[in-house]
């Protein structure tokens, strides 16, 4: 008997991962987007998620970011436990951005263990992408402008994310989570 890696399921999730998102690109590059779903899904499963919490972080963005995908399309394709995780994380991009992150903090103290976790591990990845730019850049001030809420906005909700959803995660996603956002906290300061 063969021991597969991915479950069937999972492995649908990503090929339709990287249909959606195909020809999106990262903030700031030309990373393809991609690279976050697979870097959320890496980290769930690092820190112990299952297999169906891990196609609700590779397929997070779908709903949101791509046009082809509604939420009942994902509880056809991937079931309710899936698409009930991906609703408490798809922000409703038609609001202000300041608006639509508070409502993301607020949401976050009363959403799912597993929305938690999916919504913390998207967080960590994209604090470590920041940090990656941040170290590289010979302007931190430009990778701050790509940024619709602006250096001292996105850390603040940064912040106050990592606050809230820390407490919510096992302990070594709360600290990884915390130890990412106080070096950005860090680099942005200096």
């Amino acid at each position: 008997m063969v021991l597969a890696l991915f479950s069937e399921s999972l492995e649908r999730a990503l090929c339709a991962a990287l249909q959606a998102h195909e020809g999106q690109f990262r903030k700031g590059g030309n990373t393809p987007y991609i690279v976050h779903p697979l870097h959320v899904a890496f980290l769930l499963a690092r820190y112990g998620a299952d297999d169906e919490v891990i196609q609700a972080g590779v397929l997070h963005d779908v709903v949101e970011d791509c046009d082809d995908w509604t939420l009942d399309r994902l509880r056809q394709e991937f079931g309710g436990r899936v698409a009930s995780i991906v609703t408490e994380l798809t922000e409703d991009k038609s609001r202000p951005w300041k608006e639509r992150k508070q409502a993301a903090i607020d949401h976050a103290q009363d959403m799912s263990r597993e929305a938690a976790c999916v919504k913390a591990c998207d967080k960590l990845h994209n604090l470590e992408s920041l940090l990656a730019q941040l170290e590289r850049a010979s302007n931190p001030d430009a990778v701050w402008k790509r940024f619709r809420g602006g250096r001292e906005a996105t850390l603040d909700m940064d912040r106050e994310l990592v606050g809230v959803l820390a407490p919510r995660v096992d302990s070594p996603l709360a600290e990884a989570l915390r130890s990412a956002q106080a070096s950005v906290e860090k680099l942005a300061r200096n």
